[in-house]
This record gives C-alpha cells, structure tokens and sequence, in this order.
C-alpha cells in the first residue's frame, strides 16, 4: 500500500477494475483436448468455412471495444491513452454491470484520424461492436462516420450519442409535464462539440420546434465564415428564428436551455427565458447555472450530476443500446434505434413524473430491458437486424 492508497478512489483502482474470466472448465484432460488442442481445430475449420459461425463459437457476439485516444477525457482534456485507461475500464465495467456486455478498453497512441480508423479496422473481427470514447472533436465526427462506413457492425461514439438520447429522454418528460410537446419549443444548445452537435442533431430528427446552437464565438448562423464543415451544416439545419450574436440574447423568451460547453450563464439570462423553462445545465463538475439559482425561474432543472435530481447520465443509455443491437445482430445503429431508446427511457418514468423525475435512475432496474427491447425491435424494423 502506498500514500494514495489512503484515497479510497485510488484504492478500489488499485490493480486495475477488470479481469477475465474462463466460461468453461478445464479440469481434466479430456476438457482440455476440447476447449484447445485439438478440439479447437473442428471449430476453427467450420469457422473458415462459414465465418458467419464466429458469433456463435466465440465471444465475439457478445463484446464491445471501447476505444479512445484520450484526446478528450472527462473534463481533463489531452491527457493521452495510459491516462485515459481508468475511464475505459469502467466504461467496460458498466457495459458488464448494467447489460451484461463484455467489453475490452483499447487505449490507441495515435491521433491521426486515418491512423485511428486503420487502426480499429484492423482490430474488428475481434469484437462484436465498438463503442468509441473520449476523442475530441471535430476528430470525432470523421472518425464514426469512417468507421461506420467501413464495418458491418455496431459503431457508437458515446460522447455524442449517449448523451443526445438521454437529453431527448429527459426533455419529452419535462415537455409533458408542462403540458407541451417537443414541436412547441424553442432550444438554445450551448456547445458545438460532439455532445452539443448530437444532441442538436437528435432533437431535429424529433421534432424540435426550433433549435440555436452556440460555440464559444456565439450562435452559428449561415452568415458566419468561420464554421467548419460540421458547423456548417449544423447552421444549415438549425436556427429557423435567424439569431445571431450571444447565447445569453438567444435565452430571451427561449424554452430550452442545453448546456454541454463548459462556460457559464447569467441568473438573469436564466428569468429572461419563457414560463416553465426547462434548464440541462449538464457540464460537470459546475454546472453552466447553479440549480438552486435556475430553479427560482425554471420548472425543470436537469443536471450532469449525482448529488442533484434529474442527473443526465449516458449510463442510462449505451448499455441498453448495445445489448439491444448485439442481440438481434445489428449491421449498424440507426438514428431511429437512437430516438426508440430515447423514448423507452423516458416511459420507464410513467405516471411518476415530477419537476425533480423527468429520467429514471441508472439503478432502476427497468431501465436496461427497456431500451434493449427498443432498439432491438428498432433494428428489425428498420432492417438491419441478422437475426
């Protein structure tokens, strides 16, 4: 034991938060003449003679890589892939705990992004999925969509997608609480980073009423010549209203406030929204606007953290998501799978909805078999389903 095994945090990671563990028995060697030599072979021969096999005689049906480069950690940055390792351990711990998915962290010590895509190519047919992690953007965006396009298995960046669905999740409920509908609203997003663009992205595929994205120079709009491909796409499709300048003046008389940039916002940018607002203040660990101040104006306060109620929590989501894929085998994750998932998670709340109950507890044990039934159906219907 050392000094900072005295932090229990350092203390439950000493040694690492995974092992792996063997499903069959070799007890004699009867056991082992099947589970290796010469056993093996049969299974590898009906293996290379009908590769589709390799699902039901190995793990990989049943395993996710959860890849990073550590460009983009938690709330620390470019710390770099040995760092980054802790955090795709218990990513891959989640994975296990809450859906019972196998997952493998693979920390790479490259940036470039044909050198990260090359790279996870060459490591797919060892896993069922992959779940990508903590790559900064705009990196991030070229490197899914790369890989989707390459691999016939589930591809996930989690940073964006995980978040979008339990944002839409949580704001159907605040919308049905106040008696509205998501057509009825208008949404100012504060970031233009991978969870800012996805959840901006989902919320228009829902049906939004009206959307104003805002990155550190303010809001995108058309008329800006400083966006890149990304942004500019985003200002295409966003921003019906044609706001310009700060985000806090967007605020006025909004009815969403996303908060997912990590600067900060006016108490009276908060009273200048409209009646019932409903505030995501969700960078962590500070908020963009202390709950307790967004409350005295908002109905709805939505944070990123443990210790407020209604916590956007992306365990809420990526488990479920890809249980419920691997399970049916799914070529990809479509956006409909995205939005199914997001509605499961919001019904699991029911009739319990309140102000301080818009999203279920990542320990509600409804959770996980409702989004995996989801997007499970999801994928068949949309025809991407193998089985």
């Amino acid at each position: 034991m050392t000094s900072l095994d005295l932090d229990p945090a350092f203390a439950l990671h000493r040694g690492g938060k995974l092992e792996v563990r063997s499903t069959v028995p070799v007890r004699d060697a009867g056991d082992l003449s099947l589970a290796y030599t010469p056993g093996v072979a049969r299974v590898c021969t009906a293996i290379a003679d009908n590769p589709d096999l390799v699902n039901d005689y190995t793990w990989v049906s049943n395993v996710v890589a959860v890849v990073s480069d550590g460009t983009a950690v938690l709330g620390l940055g470019d710390i770099g892939p040995a760092a980054a390792m802790p955090v795709m351990e218990g990513k891959a711990l989640l994975f296990k705990q809450f859906a019972g998915v196998d997952a493998v962290p693979v920390c790479i010590d490259c940036t470039d992004v044909d050198a990260i895509v090359e790279t996870v190519v060459r490591l797919a047919p060892s896993f069922g999925g992959v779940n990508l992690e903590d790559i900064s953007a705009p990196r991030c965006f070229e490197v899914e969509d790369r890989l989707r396009a390459l691999l016939d298995i589930p591809v996930f960046h989690d940073d964006q997608h995980g978040t979008a669905i339990v944002v839409l999740a949580a704001l159907r409920n605040a919308a049905r609480l106040t008696g509205r509908s998501l057509g009825d609203l208008r949404a100012v997003v504060a970031g233009a980073g991978a969870s800012g663009v996805a959840v901006s992205r989902i919320l228009l595929n829902a049906g939004i009423g009206d959307i104003a994205v805002a990155d550190s120079k303010g809001i995108i709009h058309t008329g800006r010549d400083d966006l890149n491909q990304v942004k500019w796409a985003l200002a295409r499709d966003t921003n019906k209203a044609g706001l310009t300048g700060s985000t806090e003046g967007a605020l006025a008389g909004a009815d969403v406030f996303v908060g997912l940039s990590g600067s900060t916002i006016s108490e009276r940018a908060v009273a200048g929204m409209a009646r019932d607002a409903i505030v995501f203040a969700l960078s962590n660990p500070t908020p963009e606007v202390e709950p307790s101040v967004a409350a005295r104006y908002a109905r709805v306060v939505a944070t990123g953290r443990s210790d407020h109620p209604n916590q956007i929590n992306n365990v809420l989501a990526f488990p479920g998501v890809f249980r419920g894929a691997l399970d049916v085998r799914a070529r990809t994750i479509t956006e409909n799978m995205k939005v199914a998932a997001a509605e499961a998670l919001a019904a699991v709340v029911g009739d319990d909805l309140s102000e301080n109950y818009v999203i279920p507890s990542p320990f509600d044990a409804r959770v996980a078999p409702a989004v995996i039934a989801a997007v499970a159906r999801q994928a068949r219907e949309d025809g991407v389903a193998r089985k």
